[in-house]
Parts: C-alpha cells; structure tokens; sequence
C-alpha cells in the first residue's frame, strides 16, 4: 500500500456496503525444467461510492481465488477520501512509478471522464463529476496507484479553512 495511506486508513464495520470492481486479470507464465507453470495475478478495486476506497492485489494458479485474494486486500486497504458536491475539491496530478494521472473538478452533469482503471477507483470512491487524464505508462496496476495516491493527496475545504484560520466562504471566493 502507499505510504501516504497509513494515516488515512478507515475500519470497515458490518454496515458499510462494499461493491468491488474488476480492473484486471493478468495471466502469468513461469518457465521451469518441467515445463511452464502458469498462474493469475487480479487487481480489484472495491469502495462504499460514497467516499471510501481501497486497491488489492491477488495472485493464485486459478482466477476465481486470484479475484478473491484480491478483494480480501482490497478490504485492509480501504482509506476515506475528500468528496465535495459529488465532485473533487482542486485539480490535483500525481506520479507512481511510470504512471503521471491528473484530475480536475468538473460541474454537476459532466460524468466521469477516465480511462479504464482510474474510471475504476474513482467511480468506487463516489466521484461522481470529474475530467481525469493519464500520461505515461498505461500499466493498471501503476495506474490504480496513481489515480489512488492523487486522490489521497487531495485536501477537503474544512481541513483548508481551519489551518488558514478563515470562513469556509472566504476559502471559495478568495
């Protein structure tokens, strides 16, 4: 998991409806004496679509258990993230390894406009408006990642109007 997600991890509690995406199946060949050996690795995105999200990975010799691993990390990884008026608070860009994501805020009706994996984490975060754009690296598992890490880096305008001692208005309107 990211670094900058071990002080916003949330508990799960047995009332928190958890819907979990597919984002990828990747099958995995390992040459050996014997022949090949193969194996599937399956990354999954699951999130409450009302502000809470968290990326897993699993690997196994059979899909379904590749999924199922998945998810289960999924579910130790969930972290709360910043959502205002179904859209985000700022425009915010972001790197993990290969993978460069930005994303902007956009106005009531526009939908989510993303690619494959980050439409994945965003839609399972709750985002409803949002403009998103990745650049380099289309690998999903650095995509996810990436879009995750954004999103974390993403500060609400209470906790803003509070450190800079003003109104909430005053945060908006300058």
């Amino acid at each position: 998991m990211l670094k900058i997600a071990q002080n916003k991890r949330v508990r799960v509690s047995a009332d928190i409806e958890l819907k979990d995406r597919l984002v990828g199946v990747q099958r995995v060949v390992k040459v050996t004496k014997g022949g090949r050996a193969f194996g599937f690795s399956a990354i999954v995105v699951v999130g409450d679509e009302k502000s809470i999200v968290g990326i897993g990975l699993g690997k196994s010799k059979d899909v379904s258990t590749a999924i199922q691993k998945a998810i289960e990390s999924a579910k130790k990884n969930l972290v709360k993230v910043p959502i205002f008026k179904g859209t985000i608070p700022h425009e915010q860009a972001s790197k993990y390894s290969g993978s460069q994501v930005l994303i902007k805020p956009a106005s009531n009706g526009t939908g989510v406009k993303a690619g494959g994996a980050m439409r994945a984490v965003l839609e399972s975060a709750g985002v409803k408006d949002v403009l998103a754009k990745s650049k380099g690296s289309s690998n999903p598992h650095n995509l996810v990642k990436a879009t995750l890490k954004a999103l974390l880096e993403l500060r609400d305008p209470l906790t803003v109007a509070t450190q800079r001692g003003v109104s909430l208005e005053k945060v908006f309107n300058g």
